[in-house]
């Protein structure tokens, strides 16, 4: 079994920043991209940014400049870090990851965190 669970959500002013971390723990062979989703109230899911066991990075155009995608192998663990908050970040983020386990090396698992809610607001 491999878990992940998000941490760093809170409220913040508009312009503030913060930093959401993501810790995989479990079974862990091997993990290949990760990755940062959002859900605002009343929205499908979306994609946030994403980064590859190559440490190639993609983001979504609404947060390119103001949120930065970064990872630590030797933990397993990810961080988005978040600046220029706006209102309209405002969401439940969630962290993905394709995890490959001891007991199944070579197939990949997508795991899902339980979300942690960011909330942009004066």
């Amino acid at each position: 079994q491999v878990q992940l669970v998000e941490s760093g959500g809170g409220l913040v002013q508009p312009g503030g920043s913060l930093r959401l971390s993501c810790a995989a723990s479990g079974s862990i062979f091997s993990i290949n991209a990760m990755g940062w989703y959002r859900q605002a109230p009343g929205k499908q899911r979306e994609l946030v940014a994403v980064i590859t066991s190559g440490d190639s990075t993609n983001y979504a155009d609404s947060v390119k400049g103001r949120f930065t995608i970064s990872k630590d192998n030797a933990k397993n663990a990810m961080y988005l870090q978040m600046n220029s908050l706006k209102p309209e970040d405002t969401a439940v983020y969630y962290c993905n990851a394709f995890v490959a386990t001891f007991t199944q090396k070579n197939r990949f698992l997508e795991v899902w965190g339980q979300g942690t809610l960011v909330t942009v607001s004066s």
